[in-house]
């Protein structure tokens, strides 16, 4: 039979509390368990006493036998020290996905574009600006016959 060590909710809606429960593992979240050692109560001040409270002796007896306690109890077992948690490691999880990725390069080709269209454009202007201005001299002719 594995043993679990875990949260079951109790409670009204929108005011949640926690039983800190040793439970089959095959029982529901919110049914049957062998012993209750400890209370939750989320809405509480995290430096509240009564936040989480535990039986030490009762969760390293469980401990002792096999129980594996979930993430959320884990947390509290390390705090109260009866067991270390590791720090969990996920150096993925602010990578962004495969299209998002795709909608980046996009974007970043636009921008180049868009930036190499200025610099040619730039480029012409300074390249006219550079220039001596020349009076066309059919312009010259034409205004010389009107005035005759």
């Amino acid at each position: 039979m594995a043993i679990a060590i875990r949260l079951a909710r109790g409670g009204m809606k929108k005011r949640p509390f926690y039983r800190i429960v040793v439970a089959d593992t095959r029982a529901p979240r919110d049914g049957k368990f062998l012993e209750k050692i400890g209370t939750y109560n989320p809405l509480l001040p995290r430096d509240d006493a009564n936040r989480v409270t535990l039986d030490g002796e009762r969760a390293a007896y469980w401990l002792g036998v096999g129980a594996q306690p979930t993430d959320r109890v884990a947390r509290f077992l390390d705090a109260a020290g009866l067991r270390t948690r590791a720090a969990k490691n996920n150096p993925k999880k602010a990578e962004p996905g495969a299209k998002a990725k795709e909608r980046a390069e996009l974007a970043a080709q636009k921008e180049a574009e868009a930036a190499e269209a200025a610099a040619a454009a730039a480029a012409e202007a300074a390249a006219a600006a550079a220039a001596p201005a020349e009076e066309a001299p059919a312009a010259d002719a034409a205004e010389g016959e009107t005035a005759e």
